[in-house]
């Protein structure tokens, strides 16, 4: 008989071979419900492409979720020594976040609650989630289509190319940033350079703008708590002329909605500053701004009380655990979920320098030690077992 370990090896690779772009996953979801079918597990659609699945306990009990994410990025994938058996078959696509790997830990997992759901009291529910890569996402549509209904609690994880393997990351409140969009356009008034008198140029109003931005929002937010960064510069055509507008696009992240805040008031704070200064009397009506802020995903915030008891639990488990390890500005739409019910999010390290895996997370050269499967599955059923069991420690 195949034995686990090779099953969800085997799954991951199929799943690697067959990548699809976010809210295109329908080959994912047929392989997620296939696998689900040959184990005897009820599941539906749910967001399009996604899944949802359930196993029940031998008796009635608390409900515990657990999410991965299914889809990929739009990246073409390099040739390795490592995946010349899996490479990406679809041009242009590959999973080189890992969702292929937590694929295969969560239908790991559901296997093992299917063959031991005798032992437990309650519901395991399985949520295969469309679009975690592309904002706004896939969890506000799983959430808005009823995927939380009953539920208590929810875990998940992320596996990261930059933390070696055998390591496990949690930290109780933010642990992950927000993300943020900003654009701003200055209107300004074009015409030669050679009659700058006659000007009104945008170009030095956006240098002055970028230059102090930073400087401004580090004297009232810590430099550790958030980053800022600019992204696109649009502006002008002509070599020799003063163009009449130009457009910056950025973004930052945070892990404060009071420090968001506190960046989008510097933000046009300076910006008015700078119409005043640049303003001339002999014309009107310019310079001005525009500033609009889209924010993204939410800052993800592991509920404290949930987050300490699993990690008690996960110390008795695992040899390395790091259960106030520094918060990190990538973002994750999981906080969603958070935000409705108390869970945990966790990070499983691949990284393994002896066996070449040392690339990072949206690398074209990504991959991971298939190590790391077995332990996320060990993880998320621990702590999925020993929450129905004891519900109480976990919850408020």
């Amino acid at each position: 008989m195949q034995s686990f370990e090779k099953w969800v090896r085997d799954i991951r690779r199929e799943f690697h071979r067959n990548p699809e772009l976010s809210f295109h996953e329908y080959g994912t979801q047929a392989m997620i419900i296939s696998v689900l079918e040959e184990l005897g597990i009820d599941r539906r659609k749910i967001a399009d492409t996604g899944v949802i699945a359930e196993v029940r306990g031998r008796a009635p009990g608390p409900c515990i979720a657990i999410r991965s994410d299914i889809d990929a990025l739009a990246a073409e994938e390099s040739l390795t020594m490592l995946n010349e058996g899996y490479i990406s078959k679809n041009t242009g696509v590959m999973h080189a976040c890992g969702h292929d790997g937590h694929m295969a830990i969560v239908l790991g997992v559901a296997r093992l609650i299917k063959e031991r759901r005798k032992d437990i009291c309650g519901t395991v529910r399985f949520i295969f989630q469309p679009a975690e890569e592309v904002p706004p996402g896939g969890a506000s549509r799983i959430i808005a289509e009823g995927g939380l209904e009953g539920v208590d609690a929810i875990i998940g994880l992320h596996i990261f190319g930059d933390v070696d393997i055998d390591v496990i990351n949690i930290r109780p409140g933010p642990f992950m940033a927000s993300s943020n969009r900003f654009t701003v356009k200055i209107i300004g008034k074009g015409g030669h350079h050679s009659i700058p008198d006659y000007c009104i140029d945008p170009i030095q109003i956006a240098s002055e703008f970028i230059s102090s931005l930073n400087p401004s929002i580090s004297q009232k937010v810590s430099p550790t708590d958030y980053v800022l960064g600019f992204g696109t510069i649009h502006s002008g055509n002509q070599f020799n002329r003063v163009p009449d507008e130009l457009e910056i696009v950025g973004s930052f992240r945070t892990f404060d909605d009071v420090d968001t805040e506190i960046i989008e008031q510097t933000m046009s704070s300076i910006l008015d500053s700078l119409m005043v200064s640049y303003s001339r009397a002999d014309i009107g009506g310019v310079p001005s701004y525009e500033l609009r802020v889209h924010h993204g995903y939410p800052v993800l915030f592991n509920d404290p009380l949930f987050t300490d008891t699993a990690s008690k639990l996960l110390k008795t488990k695992f040899p390395t655990v790091n259960t106030h390890s520094k918060a990190i500005f990538g973002a994750e739409d999981f906080a969603y979920y958070l935000q409705e019910v108390p869970g945990m999010y966790a990070i499983i390290g691949t990284r393994n320098v002896e066996k070449g895996i040392v690339e990072g997370n949206h690398s074209a050269s990504f991959d991971i030690d298939e190590d790391v499967l077995i332990t996320g599955v060990e993880l998320l059923y621990s702590v999925a077992v020993d929450f129905l069991k004891n519900s109480g420690a976990y919850l408020e």
